[in-house]
């Protein structure tokens, strides 16, 4: 028996193999997280292969994959829409939008579908939310299928205006979801680990949105400009529901009152941001629009 042959199979497994026990473990672990079986036997079992996968996973990325990074890169630029999705910041973010409009309607449904099962204004608050969201990025998105971006600066400047009133509307949702978190005890519980996930995510998508606005602007294109605004408006509201699951998850020992306080500031300071950014590009798309 060869036993280096064993060893090698097993920390260098073909890369079909780590995505599905990535796939496999990350299911059982929230499974496990979500139904309170941290004590069973299915547990343990989610543990060893989760921890086995991300080993997997690191040695890979330590060792195998800069190795590999130049020929995969070339290989990805070798497939014409890959090229395009990697060098074409226009068809990247109208790629994006038409996604995240996927999954914005999709939350619509599901939202609307708990509504009906629980009779709860919560959910109605949330889809509303959704709907706004996904209205803009269909916006945004219909134009860049159809034009290159920064080739009509006008059109691109009125559709900008467009999605900057809709934008205030984030507001009017905003503010309902903050009372029902203060007067109904409403907002997100995410179980074990999933709340570090969607912590990670939160941080990195608003930070990322960040960048993308101040890197964007040079490209001289308000439709993907007012694309970066509308992804950090939702990375902020997600930082107002990510704060409502700490609480819930690791605010045992803060006061009512405090946290109520604390929900209170990060709602007036994410709404306050939110009215900036888009009365501000509300005042710029006009300006732009009656100088052109």
């Amino acid at each position: 028996m060869d036993w280096k042959k064993i060893g090698k199979a097993i920390l260098f497994p073909p890369v079909w193999v780590m995505a599905f026990f990535t796939v496999i473990s990350t299911a059982a672990l929230i499974a496990v997280f979500v139904s309170g079986w941290e004590q069973t036997v299915i547990a343990y079992i989610s543990y060893v292969l989760a921890f086995y996968t991300l080993s997997v996973v690191c040695v890979f990325c330590s060792v195998v994959l800069p190795k590999q990074y130049k020929t995969i890169k070339q290989k990805l630029y070798d497939i014409p829409l890959c090229n395009r999705f990697l060098t074409d910041r226009g068809f990247r973010t109208t790629v994006f939008l038409w996604f995240s409009f996927g999954f914005n309607m999709l939350y619509v449904c599901i939202n609307l579908w708990s509504w009906y099962l629980l009779r709860s204004w919560w959910f109605v608050v949330l889809a509303v939310y959704y709907v706004i969201m996904a209205v803009m990025r269909f916006l945004l998105g219909g134009y860049l299928r159809k034009h290159e971006p920064g080739s009509d600066l006008v059109k691109e400047w009125k559709r900008a205006r467009i999605c900057a009133a809709i934008l205030l509307l984030i507001n009017l949702s905003l503010s309902g979801a903050v009372l029902m978190i203060l007067y109904q005890n409403r907002g997100y519980d995410y179980s074990g680990i999933l709340i570090y996930v969607m912590a990670l995510y939160t941080f990195y998508s608003t930070i990322h949105a960040i960048v993308d606005i101040i890197r964007f602007r040079k490209l001289g294109s308000p439709v993907l400009s007012t694309a970066k605004i509308v992804s950090l408006s939702a990375a902020l509201v997600s930082m107002l529901n990510l704060e409502t699951a700490m609480f819930a998850q690791f605010g045992a020992d803060m006061s009512a009152n405090d946290q109520q306080l604390m929900i209170i500031l990060t709602g007036a300071g994410v709404s306050i941001t939110v009215v900036t950014l888009s009365t501000l590009l509300m005042v710029r798309s006009t300006k732009e629009i009656r100088r052109n």
